[in-house]
Formats: C-alpha cells, structure tokens, sequence
C-alpha cells in the first residue's frame, strides 16, 4: 500500500509517499481501507519533534479517518466487512490502517468519508470537554478560544447544541465569520486587540461560567481572569506553540477549577462517561445537527501540503486529505 511517512523529525517538507506493506489486524483490530483522513494540529507538533509524547521513527502520520472496513479480527464483534467507519487511530495518513474496534463507530448514512474524517476526533474531544469536563448546562455563558480551529469549531456548534451561550474568540475574520455561522452570540479578535477588553466588551466583566482552550499561549490568563465565581477552565491543547504557566492565585480568588483532557486516554479513565458521551454524540451527528466545515481537500500525493497549511494555521476548519482521489486540493466552504 501507499502511505504517508516522517522518516526524521522536521517540517511538513519531510513527509515522504512510501510502499510499504499492508498491515493486519490483530484480534481486537479492524482493518480499514482510508477513503478520506483528517490533518489536525497535533499531526504537525508530532512530526516536528514538539508533542508531548514521541513515536519511533519511521512513522506513519495522522490520527482521524474514516472508509470502509476490509476485514475484521478473531475477537471482533461489531463490525464486518463493508461497514462504514470513523475512526481514531494512529497511521491515518495511508490506503489502509488498522483500527481498534473500540476506536471505531459506525459513519451515519448521508455522510460522506470526508465529512466523517473531519468530525469524529475534534467533535468527539469537544463534546467530552463540554459535557463531562466543564459540565456545561444550558444558559451558560461558554468562550472558545481558537475558535477557527477544528476543535474551536466543532466546540462552538456542540456547545450551542447543549443550550450555552457562545463568546467565539479568534485570530481573523473569517475564522470569526465561521463561528457565527456556527452559532457563536458574540466573537472577540484577538490579532486585533486585548483579548480581556474584547471579552468584557462583549458580555461584562467575569461572567464566564466556562473557557474551553485548545490554543494555551498568551491568551490563557486574560481568559481565566474572566471567568465568574467558580467557574471552569479546560486545557485541551498548545496550537499555539506555547504552554501558558497560570499564577495559581488567580485559581484562589476565582474558586476556580481547571481540568486537562487528553482524548486517547479519556475513555481509559473514565470508560462511563465516555460511553455516555460516545452515545450523545451520534445521536446528535445521526440527526443531521452536525456538519463540520472543511476548508479543503488534498490527494495522499499531496500530504506534505495539506500539512503545512494546518501547521500554519491557514485552514478554518478542517483539511481532509482523500486517499482515494487524485484531484488537486480546493479551498470551499461548508461540504
């Protein structure tokens, strides 16, 4: 098969199209012919050495996609050939990649492959960030930081669909039009401005029940400090290349609390709410309440570009690369 693959650390530049042989799945395993797959930011900090956890060299890149399963483990029990997946796994970036069946879910009829490999990884950590880490109830006041992202996204429109209010904060326009048609109430920009002043503007001083946060960077404390008597902060992520270090005497003043989520390990420490969420989740997706925006699309012979335009933060949404399609890459709108 032909795969995508980092055989030094470095910039998009590295990323090589290989031959390489087709893997199996194991007893728990499914293997899964890639139809579309998923850049998100953490493929870019992976190949460039800046994660924080490494993966042995050479290493196949990517971690969300969706296609059709080709054949299944002894122990498999959900799936069979010809089914339909979404799935976490890593390897994405290929014509195939065996996938845990715990890791995969059945696509929705009437969605597409890209669709489905732009929605799963960042809907579903959203998801789990606002209903089981910040426990967002409705009429709660919500700001999403980087919300022009793929998880800022797909945060902005789950957490409009659980009933909050939504303060969407980015760095364009067009990332900021893009969490309006989401449903964002209010955006803040903050390239053009004092990301505090933006958000006291919009919605008053400390009215924040709860920031979600997949940027860190220099917007992180402004953020807390904004957030009302015991409100939440999640952490989900550095896009912007720096961990913010938060004086804890603002956690004293504010009884705030401040909760990590970490989605490959989510479900391994807290399997009964992941499972609620999981159920939550593709109940909404199923009824056609969730549509990620993909920015554009890239061939697999095109992976290094696709990657580059995530790691320099031009896409809105999401970048899919398809495997099966050798069409250049297209900017568009919502697919």
């Amino acid at each position: 098969m032909r795969a995508a693959r980092i055989h030094e650390l470095g910039s998009p530049d590295a990323v090589t199209i290989d031959t390489v042989a087709r893997p199996s799945p194991a007893a728990h395993e499914l293997l899964v012919s890639v139809e579309a797959a998923a850049v998100n930011f953490p493929d870019t900090l992976m190949i460039a050495g800046r994660y924080q956890t490494t993966t042995p060299l050479p290493f196949v890149p990517g971690h969300e996609c969706a296609g059709v399963v080709t054949a299944v483990g002894a122990d498999v029990t959900g799936f069979f050939p010809g089914d339909r997946v979404a799935a976490l796994a890593p390897g994405a970036f290929a014509e195939y990649v065996v996938v845990p069946e715990s890791s995969a879910i059945p696509v929705p009829a009437g969605v597409t492959s890209a669709e489905a490999a732009a929605t799963w990884v960042c809907h579903l950590t959203a998801y789990h960030a606002l209903r089981s880490i910040a426990q967002v109830r409705s009429g709660d006041l919500v700001l999403v930081l980087g919300a022009g992202g793929g998880i800022g996204l797909a945060a902005v429109e789950l957490a409009v669909a659980l009933g909050a209010t939504v303060i969407a904060a980015a760095s364009t326009i067009e990332k900021l039009d893009a969490a309006r048609a989401r449903g964002a109430r209010y955006v803040v920009d903050y390239a053009g401005g004092d990301v505090r002043e933006g958000i006291r503007a919009a919605v008053g001083p400390g009215a924040l029940q709860v920031v979600v946060d997949p940027v860190g960077g220099p917007c992180a404390e402004p953020a807390l400090r904004e957030l009302a008597w015991g409100g939440t902060y999640v952490t989900l992520g550095y896009a912007s290349g720096e961990i913010p270090s938060i004086p804890l005497n603002l956690v004293l003043l504010k009884g705030a609390v401040i909760k990590g989520l970490e989605i490959r390990t989510f479900a391994q420490h807290d399997p009964v709410s992941a499972a609620r969420d999981r159920a939550e989740f593709t109940e909404l997706w199923s009824a056609g309440r969730i549509r990620p925006h993909i920015h554009a699309r890239y061939p697999l012979d095109d992976t290094a570009a696709a990657m580059a335009a995530v790691a320099s933060r031009q896409s809105v949404g999401k970048t899919v690369i398809e495997v099966i399609s050798s069409e250049p890459h297209r900017a568009e709108g919502d697919s």
